[in-house]
């Protein structure tokens, strides 16, 4: 999940497995694969940015500690098998 803002200036958390692909029209056009279009104030560059960072921050292991990786206040939760 990645933040967004809509051209109103509303903060929208969007799914990025989502996305099918980006326009820049000017303004940057996110297309979903639902069909869904979301205009966005970030650029182009700036969304596919944060997809890549929220991927890895989902990919990176484990610390040896047992720990969970963190960013900004997020705690990607463990898988769920490994909470029971």
């Amino acid at each position: 999940m990645i933040h967004v803002t809509r051209l109103n200036h509303v903060s929208v958390v969007l799914n990025s497995d989502l996305i099918e692909h980006i326009e820049v029209t000017p303004d940057t056009v996110i297309s979903l694969t639902t069909g869904q279009k979301l205009m966005v104030m970030e650029s182009a560059e700036e969304v596919i940015a944060r997809v890549v960072e929220f991927r890895r921050l989902i990919n990176a292991p484990q610390h040896q500690s047992g720990t969970k990786p963190q960013h900004q206040g997020i705690t990607i939760a463990a898988e769920i098998e490994n909470h029971g």
